[in-house]
């Protein structure tokens, strides 16, 4: 049961929180910055508001979320964190004297309450409105491009995560108390599931048994990762496939399993749209879709700014028609001809390769016809009749018995010569220079709040766990500007 919305309920304490947290706190700044019912209002229909239990307030579970996000933490250290921290329980709107949830709520509560919302969109749309009533968006641009995320369920055995995990926990112990190599268990060497937990489990043991040692912040924070790991083992017997994740190119040689995230963000870095997709999906397809949700977002949108997969010929004529400029350098293997849209391959920019709709990568290309002004030239791509063989999507794409399967594409087009006519520009030139931002905030997602691996499975959770990053790096962003 919800009942109406509610508010911290001052104690002869709360003066406390003046005394102790200062006016320039991340999280004071935050909570200043942002008002948060709009999450309660998202989320009323998925409580009772008549029956059951008192429920917890949904602000402040996602507020336990968003902590987990700036601070990546996990749902244990962060509960754990928030009994003692009082810039947390500012934060999270608590008394000093309150005691904290379960941690096993925030589970319950992504699961129960947060599933069938779209929550990329809701708090993308959230942070741009805050930054375009502070003035804070000025241009008129949007800078494109695509990061990838791994699966969690990784290439990686479940013995040689577990062992990751154990090693990281050794060398943290080993960072305050050498002399504690005399008392960790003795390592599993077989190739054995069973062994290795039951290593991890006592390895565990030993390390809580001396609370000298477990009590410290960073061993705790490894201790419980170790746990979890432990525990999803043992429930999956294996670290299961995630069903939603796909094998991406980063390369022609170099492949990750996992998602990507499609990215559209404004030269003052303010991230504006976001769509996730599995790791195969090509960047120059969702160029409209990112366009469609940052211009319902409240952008302006005169120059879209990209690398070479952005320069296709159908996001060069949907440009076009709004009169909005791209600043991409033109890729002729883009153009797609007239096919249909079920027949079309998806261009991959870094392999410089296409990839047909199973994923699979052509393995060499040849281009044919006169390089004249005017002429006609083709690009034709080959991909492996083994794979298409057996492919269960070849009605259609690969004719038994067919000895070569390829992929062609016409490269001159009305559209790309006035793209090529464009690229010359000083304007062009100028625009470029700020593309580099969209790589630098890829950078930021990944290293500082951990953006480069899935927490969960599924892209739904892929896609929950991306609204929280964005939500977290676009509020930085509009405090840094202020």
């Amino acid at each position: 049961m919800l009942v109406q919305q509610q508010s911290i309920q001052f104690s002869e304490h709360s003066s406390l929180y003046d005394l102790i947290i200062p006016k320039n706190n991340i999280l004071r700044k935050i909570n200043d910055l942002v008002d948060f019912s709009f999450i309660y209002d998202e989320l009323l229909n998925k409580y009772c508001t008549n029956n059951g239990r008192m429920a917890e307030s949904p602000i402040r579970m996602f507020k336990y979320l968003l902590l987990k996000t700036i601070y990546t933490v996990s749902d244990v250290d962060v509960v754990e964190r928030s009994r003692y921290d009082m810039s947390f329980k500012y934060f999270l709107d608590m008394n000093p004297e309150d005691d904290v949830i379960n941690s096993s709520s925030l589970t319950k509560f992504r699961k129960l309450r947060l599933k069938d919302t779209d929550l990329l969109n809701l708090l993308i749309n959230k942070t741009v409105a805050i930054a375009i009533e502070k003035g804070i968006i000025r241009s008129k641009s949007i800078i494109v491009d695509a990061t990838h995320t791994l699966s969690r369920s990784n290439p990686f055995s479940a013995i040689e995560v577990l062992r990751e995990r154990s090693k990281l926990l050794r060398k943290t112990v080993y960072l305050f108390d050498d002399q504690f190599k005399e008392s960790m268990p003795k390592k599993n060497t077989d190739n054995d599931l069973e062994k290795e937990l039951a290593y991890c489990k006592e390895l565990e043991k030993r390390i809580e048994n001396e609370p000298s040692i477990s009590s410290i912040t960073s061993v705790k924070e490894k201790l419980n990762l170790l746990k979890e790991t432990v525990e999803d083992t043992q429930e999956n017997l294996i670290l299961s496939k995630d069903t939603d994740a796909k094998t991406g190119h980063k390369s022609a040689d170099s492949s990750f399993f996992g998602y990507k995230t499609h990215l559209a963000m404004t030269e003052e870095r303010i991230i504006t749209a976001a769509v996730v997709t599995s790791g195969e999906k090509g960047d120059g397809p969702k160029l409209p879709k990112l366009l469609e949700i940052s211009q319902e977002n409240g952008i302006d949108v005169e120059t879209i700014i990209g690398d070479a997969a952005y320069a296709g010929k159908e996001n060069l004529k949907i440009a076009s028609e709004q009169n909005i400029k791209v600043v991409a350098r033109l890729n002729p293997s883009i153009a797609q001809g007239f096919r249909k849209d079920e027949d079309k391959f998806d261009y991959n920019k870094d392999a410089d390769r296409f990839v047909c709709p199973a994923g699979h990568l052509a393995i060499r290309k040849a281009r044919q016809g006169t390089k004249d002004v005017g002429g006609n030239q083709v690009d034709t791509y080959y991909f492996d009749v083994e794979k298409c063989k057996s492919c269960p999507l070849k009605n259609g794409c690969y004719k038994d018995g067919s000895k070569t399967k390829t992929y062609s594409v016409t490269i001159k087009s009305e559209l790309h010569q006035d793209q090529i006519a464009f690229q010359e520009t000083e304007y062009y030139k100028e625009k470029a220079k700020h593309r580099y931002k969209i790589e630098a905030k890829n950078s930021e997602l990944k290293n500082v709040h951990g953006y480069d691996r899935a927490l969960s499975y599924g892209i739904n959770n892929m896609q929950m766990q991306g609204a929280m990053a964005i939500f977290t790096v676009n509020l930085k962003r509009i405090l840094k500007l202020m």
